[in-house]
């Protein structure tokens, strides 16, 4: 069963200011969780509630897009991508983990 990913309008403006390879590239990263298979471009991150991201190294940039699980009935049925950065470096700013759980404690809060 393929999963759903939805981008709230945050992730939507990040991504239309991506280049188009660079997007297609990112684009393929979620395509491959939506179809079920795991690996290293979507992870749990550590010290959070539930927040995972898609990590796409791409022309020496990290590109991140947060995400978390929306669970309804106990089942994990869709992912909803909350914020994205782009980094030169492999660390996360804490303040981008704050802004992507805020945004999933107001997106539960209303749906």
């Amino acid at each position: 069963m393929e999963t759903q990913v939805i981008f709230l309008e945050e992730v939507e403006a990040f991504l239309d200011e991506l280049d188009d390879k660079t997007r297609k590239k990112i684009f393929s990263d979620i395509r491959k969780t939506s179809l079920g298979l795991r690996g290293e471009w979507f992870r749990k991150m550590s010290g959070t509630e539930d927040i995972w991201e898609f990590r796409t190294f791409f022309n020496k940039s990290y590109y991140r897009i947060f995400a978390f699980w929306y669970r309804k009935d106990g089942q994990e049925t869709l992912i909803v991508c909350t914020n994205g950065l782009i980094k030169k470096t492999d660390k996360t700013p804490p303040g981008e983990i704050e802004r992507a759980e805020s945004i999933k404690r107001d997106y539960i809060s209303n749906n």
